[in-house]
């Protein structure tokens, strides 16, 4: 199939695009009709920067590296194209046999595969292509059985694509382009040993693109050991928040952080703006217990971290997509890759220690054009923090009052946990300790000094804990 690559006007390795050229659409690129109607019934028409200028270059063949802020469009700027490059493989055939892996797309988070290989599953639905996903965290039964009915993309994780290697139930020989997608990341997490035992098993003689948020020196050693001659796009720079993104700062103190995040969620419910948002702290622990405490303040919250198994952080997703869950609460294992569309606002609970993880954090609102606002909860000891990231990003930030004056007005739950009862379902959790009638009688005569206001009943002698009390 011949393709039809039509011109663009930002130069072979440009560095940075601020706008798609508004002559170019997706018909332009020579998909085929079925791809095209897939394209068409997600709604899009006009491909997004870092589309438009990395897509023809697929198509032509071209080993790429491809830097783009996250919320761009990135995923279906390889997934279109890979889509094209294979179709002539596709086939109708139940053998397993004539689907075997011609793309396999790498990434370093379950979320952010998943996210790919539904991209994979819509644009391809109209062909004979067949599209899965692999990662570790769940039973492998059901993807083996996947694998061994044939796939012509797959999408995985390393350490388990690896485990699948290894049960002979993948095969890589016939892979024709290879997909490294936040690459980044993948070396940030440690995956570089087993990216270079999967490479070995890839046929010299493929397509590779690369994907990062950055090109720093070890992503361009990376390229330069496994990518030939690549095209260079980069749409965006790190550095650079979208400008649909409306940020503002609240100096909080930590302990009135939580009552703060009420406090703006309370201001949007008057200004008639959406409650549902991503809040992001830095500790699995401390993404548990504010969940928990926010659903104490009537709030709709969920938790998702790395301590959850992949069941469990499913769920909690699919609930937060659905409108179920108000808050979805996370480390920055969500900060990357998940795909939920038009989110309407961030909320840093806790400052990232590295600066760009912010700029990934506060990338899931205002994505593709979309209107979004990203609050950051900043308390005095988070200053050098914040410091960092204006530097960073070039500018400084706004720092504004909270809504409806500071939490500290009102006690923080860390504080005060006066309005506990009403806050629960089962107020009965929260009433004091009363001995029953029948017990009242004997401890009182037992220990009659427990019963004086300050007094600190004797501990037991060490003894006790050893076997029992000495006889006298």
């Amino acid at each position: 199939m011949t393709n039809t690559v039509p011109e663009i006007n930002s130069p072979t390795g440009a560095t940075e695009s601020s706008a798609t050229p508004a002559t170019i659409t997706f018909a332009d690129f020579g998909l085929d009709p079925k791809i095209q109607k897939a394209v068409s019934e997600q709604g899009y028409n006009t491909p997004t920067p870092i589309q438009a200028q990395s897509i023809p270059h697929v198509l032509a063949g071209s080993d790429l590296m491809g830097a783009a802020q996250t919320g761009t469009g990135k995923t279906a700027a390889f997934v279109l194209p890979i889509i094209q490059k294979i179709l002539r493989h596709a086939s109708s055939s139940a053998s397993p046999a004539r689907h075997p892996i011609r793309a396999l797309v790498l990434t370093p988070t379950r979320e952010l595969a998943v996210q790919v290989a539904e991209n994979a599953a819509s644009y391809s639905k109209h062909t004979d292509l067949r599209a899965a996903v692999v990662y570790g965290g769940v039973d492998m039964k059901e993807q083996v059985a996947t694998l061994r009915g044939g796939v012509e993309i797959l999408i995985a994780t390393p350490g388990r694509l690896l485990d699948h290697i290894g049960s002979k139930v993948a095969n890589l020989s016939q892979v024709e382009i290879l997909v490294l997608d936040e690459a980044d990341r993948m070396l940030d997490m440690g995956f570089l040993p087993d990216l270079q035992r999967i490479i070995d098993l890839i046929p010299a003689q493929r397509q590779t693109l690369l994907f990062s948020a950055t090109f720093s020196p070890e992503i361009k050693k990376l390229a330069q050991s496994y990518l030939r001659t690549p095209v260079t796009v980069e749409v965006a720079r790190q550095n650079a928040a979208a400008d649909t993104v409306k940020q503002v700062v609240h100096m909080v103190s930590s302990a009135d952080k939580q009552r703060a995040i009420v406090k703006v969620l309370e201001a949007r419910t008057r200004q008639g703006l959406s409650r549902q948002c991503i809040i992001f702290t830095n500790s699995r622990l401390g993404c548990a217990r504010l969940a928990r405490s926010l659903e104490r303040d009537g709030i709709k919250a969920g938790a998702i971290h790395g301590d959850k198994s992949q069941g469990e952080r499913t769920l909690t997703l699919d609930a937060f997509k659905s409108g179920a869950i108000e808050a979805l609460v996370a480390t920055d294992v969500a900060a990357r890759g998940l795909d939920i569309p038009s989110m309407p606002c961030v909320i840093n609970h806790e400052l990232p220690f590295n600066a760009e993880d912010f700029i990934h954090r506060i990338g899931r609102t205002g994505r593709a054009g979309s209107k979004g606002d990203a609050i950051a909860l900043v308390d005095a000891s988070e200053k050098r923090l914040l410091d960092d990231i204006e530097k960073l990003m070039k500018r400084k930030l706004d720092i504004q009052p909270l809504p409806e004056g500071s939490p500290s007005s009102a006690p923080s739950r860390s504080s005060s946990r006066s309005d506990a009862p009403a806050k629960m379902s089962d107020p009965f959790f929260y009433k004091p300790y009363e001995p029953s009638a029948a017990t009242k009688p004997s401890s009182e005569t037992a220990n009659p000094e427990e019963k004086k206001v300050g007094i600190t009943p004797a501990r037991p002698a060490v003894g006790a804990l050893l076997g029992g009390f000495k006889k006298k």
